[in-house]
């Protein structure tokens, strides 16, 4: 049996006036996951288990079918395992985010979608001014970024302990009192604030503005954690895998299950990604692995920039250009099992994301449908099914029985 599994990240949502009160799954146009939970299995599991952060890392952890609760260090050193940056027993990595500051307010935590080849400048001068004594700075995708901090610094320090706020959850808010709060927090203050110096006066910053677009004005340092402790699928399972992903995270996590991390050119993580790429790397993979996980982020960023427009749009085009094709694929092929999943719910009118169950389709061979007839939030909870741990439903999907409504109820 070969198994495939299709994450649209932050897809879930709650009802929005924009939408006529209806959520973006229910909004939008999507053939290719209705087909799934009319030929399958459609229910609602638990991604986010309390009193974890509802987050990506979290999230796809679980639907990789890794327990956060017994895995989970945090989300930079998942990040850092995708780099294949070794954190010591005395280090600690941070992500490290370009961020747009105006006055007071978060503008932007993508720093308006910052390229890579311009963050990977900025990045270097951050190295160049701030980096020794056991800091360090890694270059990673658009915005996304890593800090190392290691040694007798993090001993004494103890920066594990520090009670840092993402800054996808504080966009248009007034950050300081977001700003990283507890005893050695001082600290990490105090790098967010000597990067501004560097940035705002940057030439890359300066060209941008040149452009109409915003400046990456400083860093914004979360998610920190010690390395993370994974047995690999092959372990686990006796499976072998690959990931697909434009994200570092979720490229991250795969490494650690030991999985082939594939490289798509064109993959960015937004609404622009190479969604062709992606499909054919994944069923191409199908050919040499047993396990694929094909992770599409652009319905979260729509969700984080508050814009139901183009969450819907997002949520269609992973339907038609990601789904769709996957499944026929799936269907000529006769041996593969799909599962359709966000990892958590990204809400439009918060602008970040929540905890809570989601919906899930199955479908495949030995998969007995339960008679749903879309795809959605409140469709899936009309079919009576809940994983509460949300990453037994992986475990479930590679049970070699039938599986069938009376089974996973």
């Amino acid at each position: 049996m070969k198994y495939l599994v299709l994450l649209g990240d932050g897809m879930a949502d709650f009802p929005v006036s924009e939408l006529d009160n209806k959520t973006p799954l229910e909004a939008s146009l999507t053939p290719g996951m209705d087909q799934a939970a009319q030929t399958g299995i459609s229910g609602l599991f638990c991604p986010i288990p309390e009193p974890l952060p509802a987050g990506s890392d979290v999230g796809n952890l679980s639907v990789f079918g890794y327990d956060p609760e017994a895995s989970f260090t945090g989300r930079a050193p998942l990040e850092a395992a995708n780099q294949g940056i070794e954190i010591g027993p005395d280090e600690i990595a941070f992500r490290c985010n370009l961020v747009t500051l105006d006055d007071d307010t978060l503008v932007d935590f993508t720093a308006d979608h910052i390229t890579s080849e311009e963050a990977a400048e900025l990045i270097g001068a951050l190295n160049e001014k701030l980096a020794g004594d056991g800091i360090k700075f890694f270059p990673g995708v658009s915005y996304r970024h890593l800090c190392i901090v290691g040694g007798e610094l993090n001993r004494d320090l103890r920066l594990g302990e520090v009670e840092c706020t993402p800054p996808h959850d504080i966009i248009g808010k007034q950050y300081s009192n977001y700003m990283p709060k507890g005893e050695s927090s001082y600290f990490v203050r105090e790098l967010m604030e000597a990067s501004r110096g560097i940035l705002e006066t940057h030439p890359v910053n300066a060209a941008r503005e040149d452009s109409g677009k915003l400046a990456a004005t400083s860093i914004w340092l979360w998610g920190q954690g010690g390395a993370p402790k994974m047995e690999t699928f092959e372990e686990r399972f006796g499976l072998s895998g690959a990931v697909i992903s434009a994200v570092d995270l979720v490229n991250g996590i795969g490494r650690c299950a030991g999985f082939e991390v594939i490289r798509v050119p064109g993959a960015t993580g937004y609404l622009d990604t190479n969604y062709e790429g992606k499909v054919s790397a994944a069923l191409e993979a199908l050919d040499r692995v047993d396990f694929v996980y094909l992770h599409v982020e652009a319905p979260d960023e729509a969700g984080h920039e508050g814009d139901a427009e183009l969450k819907v749009r997002a949520i269609e085009d992973f339907d038609a250009r990601v789904v769709s094709p996957c499944l026929a694929h799936a269907v000529e092929r006769g041996d593969c099992r799909v599962l359709i999943a966000p990892d958590h719910v990204t809400s439009l009118s918060t602008r970040t994301h929540a905890g809570g169950p989601v919906p899930f389709a199955l479908t495949g061979p030995g998969i007995v449908p339960n008679g749903l007839k879309c795809f959605s939030e409140q469709e899936a909870a009309r079919a009576g099914i809940l994983y509460p741990a949300g990453h037994e439903l992986v475990l479930a999907m590679l049970q070699q029985e039938d599986i069938s409504f009376s089974r996973v109820r």
